[in-house]
């Protein structure tokens, strides 16, 4: 399960895992966030609060993310990953190989500074 929230007037998407990943996930961030994306014309910032990763519900789940991905990356500006993990800093380096946004990993205790960060973007 995913829970996120559309912060329009900053132009920023907040996501949270809370629970392994499910294809309907994607479909309702889509729903949200398409029409916000084809009036303002992207989104200035992702931030991804991710303490621990869940994984996926079933493989049709990693299928949809994976496609939900490919979709949206040139939309976003900027992704804040905020992870007290070393895998943070991996996934900074593997995602910016396939995603046009710039990513930054945030330690999970500065999720105002990730937030911040993002917000520079906007400006």
């Amino acid at each position: 399960m995913l829970t996120h929230a559309l912060y329009r007037a900053a132009g920023i998407l907040r996501v949270r895992p809370d629970g392994p990943l499910e294809a309907a996930d994607f479909e309702d961030l889509a729903a949200e966030i398409d029409p916000y994306i084809e009036h303002a014309g992207g989104l200035n910032g992702l931030l991804i609060e991710a303490p621990t990763f869940p994984g996926w519900e079933n493989l049709g789940a990693l299928l949809r993310h994976l496609t939900f991905v490919r979709e949206h990356h040139r939309e976003i500006a900027r992704v804040a990953l905020v992870r007290d993990s070393r895998l943070g800093d991996l996934a900074e380096r593997v995602a910016g190989h396939f995603v046009s946004a710039e990513i930054k990993h945030f330690q999970g205790d500065q999720t105002e500074a990730a937030r911040a960060w993002l917000a520079q973007t906007g400006a």
